[in-house]
């Protein structure tokens, strides 16, 4: 038996997703995390219709009372290969990827778009107290991204980095002055050391990591000090090739420099139609007593959902 959500008719609270009630340090949002099983009660406390075309969404940051949300516009989607031709399964497809900033009830309020050519695909973002960081990639595995660093008053976006890789998630580690990506379905993890100017240090190699586990695939990572990420993503089953999907949603603590899960754990949240609250955006933060949760699951016609535990 599956636990769905709630039903979201008519739930509509304060409809704000401001920091007001985040009001604890690192330590105590990790300890909380790993407080959590797959009994704990979750429970919807506002659910803010977003009145815009919201593309397909993929990552969440908060810098201050400002929500920003990294989406794919799919103009020409991407169509696979009878057999790989350059070590691609598909072509590139076409699109635009862009850069929400989003106020308190979920209206755009800023906006830029990233990438080039076949670089569309932006992926889960993070904020570090000053810039916030997006990957950008081809829409296909193994292919190429650009690291952005993007100022959050001024959506001015510097490119930090190429690599030749579909990553899909970064985290800044501001303790080590490192950045860590992800690749597609988040099988490798990716270190690269920053220079005096922010930028990837193309001096060192990154440090590339298999990822031991296969539990989820991450949409969306956050840093955690010290040298952690919260990451957050699904994991999608079918009985048959013909069956429908089953997506289950879930939070993991990473361990930045083993690239190794240290603590995991399944979110027992979905749609009305049975969409993970996990699947897209997230973002996980301490209140006065537990966790919030908030998470933007739908493509297009967005709703974001606010989650806290007792």
């Amino acid at each position: 038996m599956h636990r769905f959500a709630a039903p979201v008719a008519g739930i509509l609270l304060a409809a704000t997703v401001s920091s007001a009630a985040v009001a604890a340090g690192p330590d105590d949002l990790g300890q909380r995390i790993e407080g959590l099983s797959r009994s704990t009660p979750w429970r919807l406390v506002e659910t803010i219709p977003v009145p815009f075309d919201t593309y397909h969404p993929q990552g969440f940051a908060r810098a201050g009372d400002a929500i920003f949300a990294s989406s794919v516009e799919i103009t020409a989607p991407t169509k696979r290969y009878a057999q790989p031709q350059d070590g691609m399964d598909r072509d590139a497809g076409q699109g635009t990827g862009h850069l929400f900033k989003l106020d308190a009830r979920g209206r755009q309020i800023g906006h830029v778009t990233l990438g080039e050519d076949s670089i569309y695909h932006p992926g889960g973002i993070d904020f570090d107290g000053r810039w916030l960081w997006v990957p950008v990639a081809e829409y296909r595995p193994n292919s190429h991204s650009i690291l952005y660093r993007v100022d959050p008053q001024t959506l001015e976006a510097v490119a930090v980095g190429r690599v030749d890789d579909h990553i899909g998630g970064l985290v800044h580690d501001t303790d080590h002055n490192t950045l860590h990506g992800v690749s597609w379905g988040s099988r490798r993890f990716y270190t690269w050391r920053l220079d005096a100017d922010g930028k990837v240090d193309a001096s060192v190699p990154p440090v590339v990591t298999p990822n031991p586990e296969h539990y989820l695939d991450y949409q969306d990572c956050a840093y955690l000090p010290v040298g952690r990420a919260i990451c957050t993503g699904i994991t999608e089953f079918r009985r048959t090739p013909d069956a429908p999907v089953f997506g289950l949603g879930g939070i993991e603590i990473v361990d930045l420099v083993s690239g190794r899960p240290t603590f995991q754990v399944p979110v027992l949240l979905w749609t009305e139609d049975g969409t993970a609250m996990t699947r897209n955006p997230v973002l996980v933060e301490a209140t006065q007593g537990g966790l919030r949760l908030t998470a933007m699951p739908e493509d297009g016609q967005s709703r974001i959902f606010v989650y806290e535990t007792p």
